[in-house]
Parts: structure tokens; sequence; C-alpha cells
């Protein structure tokens, strides 16, 4: 699954430079994560870096966006990561 964040964002900063796909950018009103960029930081880190980061908890799997570790990895591939 993509990761989202969720409208308790606070804008504080912390998870867009630690995103390794920059899949995270300034919203109108709170940061988002575009789904086609995101992998959960498959291939990159152990887990999510936004996640791992965010102080109030606010980034979660997007239901609406599943996916398992062989199609994110498949997605990290696809975006030139080798």
């Amino acid at each position: 699954m993509a990761l989202m964040i969720t409208d308790e964002c606070i804008n504080c900063d912390v998870c867009e430079p630690e995103c390794p796909n920059d899949a995270i950018s300034q919203g109108e009103e709170i940061y988002v994560i575009a789904p086609d960029l995101c992998t959960e930081c498959v291939g990159h880190h152990e887990v999510s870096q936004c996640v791992e980061v965010c102080p109030v908890d606010c980034i979660i799997l997007n239901p609406d966006i599943v996916e398992t570790k062989a199609q994110l990895h498949e997605k990290y591939l696809a975006l030139g990561n080798l």
C-alpha cells in the first residue's frame, strides 16, 4: 500500500526530506504523498522513514491503494532505483 498523510498533519516539515523517492510535497493545507512515487521505502530502508520521524503519527497506509511488498519493489525498480 502507498502511504497517506491524514488531516492531523501539523505541517512540521520533517517527513518531506526523509522520502527517498520525493513522494512527499506540500499540498494546499497539509503535506501529501504521491501514491505513484511512494514505495513505503521498499528498496531503500527496512521501515518507512516518514512514519518513523512523524511526531504526530499522521502517516498511515492508504486503504484505497493496496500493494504487496513485491509490487512496491517493482515500483521501486520502475522509478529507476537500482
